[in-house]
């Protein structure tokens, strides 16, 4: 009896055994699988939710630091656009004063750019307005009422010298003359013609020589000399361009002529 209930509680507790093996085997098997896919896909979620955030946040507040700091640098205003600069006359720098005229002259570079004549904000002479030429390029205005009277081209390497002597000669007691130079503008310049710019009130008239450039604005009956004048010579040492010196360019405020 006692041999047999010795055999019965051994094939229990090997029974036993080989159930609670069992029953355990599996899971220890499985359990840690599981557990390390769902870590790595909670570490995947993580990593793109913070990125994600990273991103939006990078994006926003840069921007926002690029605004602060390029008005601040600038000592920009809260409201940038209601402040706008003041637009003068011709573009210029400047505005004129009571009874004055605002004007802007440009000579012509090279033979490639042609001059512009800008008066009152009105231009009178440039290659838009298809009025303007080589030699010199001038443009008469009453010196009282600001009105056009006249533009004219005269072409100073192969033209009539005579035509631009006429025109000169014609020119009525109070009359703005603004005057650009393009390309070539002495070449068949003369005396007479000197004489004529001279009485104008031009003081580099007399010096002006093949391929200088020349602005200039003058009257008629003016008794002392221009103060709006500039002349560069031709000097291939000094040129800016292949054979021509750069243009000019003047502006400023030239006095109504009061009656």
């Amino acid at each position: 009896m006692r041999s047999g209930a010795s055999l019965n509680n051994a094939l229990f507790l090997g029974l036993a055994a080989r159930v609670t093996c069992g029953c355990q085997s599996f899971p220890a098997v499985l359990l840690p699988t599981t557990m390390r896919i769902t870590s790595v896909i909670r570490a995947m979620v993580l990593l793109l939710t913070l990125l994600g955030t990273w991103f939006l946040m990078q994006s926003y507040f840069q921007r926002s630091w690029r605004a602060v700091s390029l008005r601040s640098w600038l000592g920009a205003s809260k409201k940038p656009s209601s402040q706008k600069l003041p637009r003068h006359k011709c573009g210029n720098q400047k505005s004129c004063p009571q009874n004055h005229f605002a004007f802007k002259i440009i000579s012509g570079a090279a033979n490639v750019v042609g001059p512009s004549i800008c008066f009152e904000d009105l231009v009178l002479m440039s290659s838009v307005k298809n009025n303007i030429g080589r030699g010199l390029n001038i443009a008469l205005v009453n010196g009282t009422t600001g009105k056009l009277l006249k533009t004219d081209v005269f072409d100073m390497y192969s033209g009539d010298i005579t035509k631009l002597q006429t025109f000169l000669q014609g020119i009525k007691l109070g009359t703005l003359v603004l005057t650009a130079s393009y390309d070539d503008a002495a070449t068949k310049m003369n005396a007479k013609v000197r004489a004529y710019f001279t009485e104008l009130g031009s003081s580099h008239v007399g010096a002006l020589a093949f391929r200088d450039n020349w602005v200039f604005l003058g009257a008629k009956g003016l008794m002392n000399k221009s103060p709006f004048e500039k002349h560069i010579k031709n000097d291939k040492e000094k040129n800016k361009y292949e054979g021509w010196p750069e243009l000019l360019e003047m502006e400023g405020c030239a006095p109504r002529k009061m009656d």
